[in-house]
């Protein structure tokens, strides 16, 4: 037997010194990183860094999404093979990409646990690199977009979600994924005016500004309108996507803590996502797969292709920049 290693015997999430390049394993075995990218907690020189948040704490309804980023790694393991479907260019081999791996932090001191996300995204965005986030339930995005403006300003926010996550709630220390967006509007840390939701099919009294394209909107006109109305509305300014996984009906992604019928269909949201090209993209999170409602793997796979796409977008805003 040879003693050579061939590309399919080495785990390259750990041994591959070439940062870049797609990758030939077997997608049931070896390290599960986001698309089999290098674990390091070395940013030079990264681009986009893949960081998992393991919390749901602030969940309102059925918990599990702290076993998302694990899942959603997992499911990542069947795309590396070849070069993301219809972009024209190949991020996994033009941009250094890595796992950063999941933030540590204590759950039984959940008060501490805003400042410490916020700080670790803070480091990452210190050091020149982008991030794109596992979650993980909602509340993340809030210390996320506070690590975020403290960098770039107000941030312009595209929310894909069932729910506004706008419900009032002017205490300081409550952590609840359904109110972190309306802390982020009042704090001014989301510019609301140049801001959007898109797949809203729930109730909210008061949108503070923010723009919405709901489910039925978004099914009546397509996907494409939506998108382009959304462009229009975030224009040229620096922007977050932040894609709750209930932004999609539970027929196709059920793995979630708060499902609502009525949702995108996958067809809807890749067309949308594809479409967004050309937003200034800073960032961006994949939240709320929680994969034990979820037998078939589906909704961390539906999870995992967003964050594909979010790589796409991120890696092509870094090319309009000429970087």
């Amino acid at each position: 037997m040879t003693q050579e290693r061939t590309a399919r015997e080495v785990d390259t999430a750990l041994r591959q010194d070439d940062r870049k390049g797609l990758t030939l394993e077997n997608s049931f075995a070896g390290v599960t990183s986001f698309l089999r990218r290098r674990y390091t907690k070395d940013l030079q020189g990264v681009e986009l860094a893949v960081t998992g948040v393991a919390f749901d704490t602030a969940t309102s309804n059925r918990s599990g999404a702290r076993f998302g980023p694990r899942a959603v790694r997992e499911a990542s393991s069947l795309q590396p093979y070849t070069p993301p479907y219809g972009w024209g260019f190949d991020p996994l081999s033009e941009n250094v990409i890595t796992d950063y791996g999941d933030l540590a932090f204590d759950p039984g001191r959940p008060q501490d646990f805003p400042a410490v996300l916020q700080a670790h995204i803070a480091l990452i965005l210190d050091a020149g690199t982008g991030t794109l986030t596992l979650g993980g339930d909602h509340f993340i995005t809030l210390p996320i977009l506070r690590a975020y403006a403290a960098r770039f300003g107000p941030m312009r926010v595209i929310q894909f979600d069932a729910h506004s996550d706008l419900w009032a709630d002017d205490d300081p220390e409550r952590i609840d994924h359904g109110t972190f967006m309306y802390k982020a509007v009042r704090e001014g840390i989301v510019d609301a005016r140049h801001s959007v939701q898109i797949g809203i099919r729930t109730e909210c009294s008061d949108y503070l500004g923010v723009n919405v394209i709901d489910a039925f909107e978004l099914h009546e006109h397509g996907p494409k309108a939506a998108a382009a109305k959304a462009r229009e509305i975030v224009g040229d300014g620096p922007c977050y996507i932040t894609f709750d996984i209930d932004a999609l009906d539970p027929g196709f992604a059920p793995g979630t803590g708060t499902p609502v019928w009525g949702g995108l269909t996958p067809n809807q949201a890749a067309v949308m996502l594809r479409a967004l090209d050309g937003v200034a993209l800073k960032g961006g999170d994949v939240v709320e797969v929680a994969p034990a409602y979820d037998a078939t793997g589906a909704t961390a796979i539906m999870g995992a292709h967003v964050g594909t796409e979010l790589i796409c977008l991120y890696c092509r805003a870094l090319q309009g920049q000429g970087t």
